[in-house]
C-alpha cells in the first residue's frame, strides 16, 4: 500500500540539508505529518585499493557522533558533476591519492524512510600519490591490509555507515559477481 501526499511545507534549508514536513495518509493508520530530510548534493564514497589489495581509509574523529573511526573517502557531487568525477575528486582533496581508474560499485538509499540521501559508492584503483590532504580535518590517512579491514569492520572501528556499507559490499557480495 502505498501513502498519499497532500503537500509539503519547508522547516529548515541550508545548502547542505533541507527539513520539511509532508502532509500524508498512511493506509491504515491516517493523516500525519511526517518528516523528510532532503539532501541538495548527491552522495559519493569509495573503496580505494591497490594492487597489493590494501585499503586507503582515513581515521577521523566525528563530533556529532563522539567517536573516532576508520572510514573510506566521501563527498558530494556538485549540481551537473559526474558522480564519479565527484568521488575522483574527493579522494585526491581528502588522502592526496589521485585514483587511475573509478567505477561503480553499488547504490542504496541511506534513510529510505525519513530521507532523499542516495549513495553512490565506487572502487578505485591504480591510484598515485600526487601530494598531501587538502584539509587537514580529515584525519589521519593509511593504506590498510584486508585481514585489518575485516578486523576493524568487525570490531566496531568502522561506525560510518557508509563506509560500513561500500567496504561490507565490496568484500562481500561484490567479490562474488
Amino acid at each position: 500500500m502505498e501513502w498519499k501526499s497532500y503537500g509539503r511545507r519547508r522547516v529548515y534549508d541550508s545548502p547542505y540539508v533541507e527539513v520539511w514536513l509532508d502532509d500524508v495518509d498512511i493506509p491504515g493508520i491516517g493523516r500525519i505529518d511526517h518528516h523528510v530530510i532532503t539532501m541538495p548534493k548527491a552522495s559519493v564514497t569509495s573503496v580505494v585499493t591497490n594492487e597489493a589489495g590494501d585499503f586507503l581509509l582515513l581515521y577521523r574523529h566525528r563530533f556529532i557522533t563522539g567517536r573516532w573511526g576508520w572510514e573510506v573517502p566521501a563527498g558530494w557531487a556538485e549540481p551537473g558533476e559526474d558522480p564519479a568525477a565527484a568521488i575522483a575528486r574527493e579522494i585526491e582533496e581528502e588522502t592526496g591519492w589521485r585514483p587511475g581508474k573509478v567505477e561503480p560499485l553499488v547504490e542504496y538509499d541511506a534513510l529510505a524512510g525519513i530521507s532523499t540521501m542516495h549513495f553512490r559508492s565506487f572502487h578505485a584503483t591504480g591510484c598515485a600519490q600526487v601530494g598531501v590532504p587538502v584539509d587537514s580535518s580529515e584525519g589521519k590517512v593509511e593504506w590498510l591490509p584486508e585481514v585489518e579491514v575485516v578486523k576493524l569492520l568487525t570490531s566496531g572501528n568502522v561506525a560510518d555507515g557508509p563506509s560500513l556499507a561500500a567496504l561490507s559490499y565490496y568484500l562481500g557480495p561484490h567479490r562474488l559477481a
